[in-house]
């Protein structure tokens, strides 16, 4: 189900020499959407990457290209959160043409983890995490 879709043209400084998005932009295109959707959603996101008591790290990321983006390539990255236990959630991503075939171009994935930022242990998810997670309203954002 998707649950957030985030609106983004290729800029020129995501491309490579070869002039398609560089493989590791593709992982900074779908963490813009992440904080897009917990924007959207109404948390705070300066308090929420400086959280001085918990920190939410990703421990796992992935994506499989499946055709190429180009500069000034309109795109929408669908946003797919998913808690799987009380300290931990992964986030799918769908990378498609803002077109109406919304051909497909690059799956990716992120798993996060919730830690104590001072023991560096598993602690719960926030609370604003959780609602978060479980708030599957459609939402549509964008950066052009």
């Amino acid at each position: 189900m998707i649950s957030f879709t985030y609106n983004r043209t290729v800029r020129f400084s995501d491309t490579d020499a070869a002039g398609v998005v560089y493989f590791a932009n593709v992982l900074s295109i779908c963490h813009e959407a992440y904080e897009a959707s917990l924007d959207v959603s109404g948390i705070n996101l300066k308090s929420f990457f400086t959280q001085p008591a918990v920190a939410i790290p990703i421990v796992h990321a992935s994506v499989d290209f499946l055709g190429p983006m180009f500069c000034g390539d309109p795109l929408l990255i669908h946003v797919m959160p998913e808690q799987l236990s009380e300290s931990k959630f992964e986030i799918a991503y769908q990378v498609v043409t803002a077109s109406s075939s919304q051909q497909l171009l690059a799956k990716a994935i992120t798993k996060h983890v919730c830690i104590d930022a001072m023991t560096r242990t598993k602690t719960p998810l926030p609370k604003e995490i959780v609602e978060w997670l479980g708030s599957r309203e459609s939402g549509v954002g964008s950066r052009e």
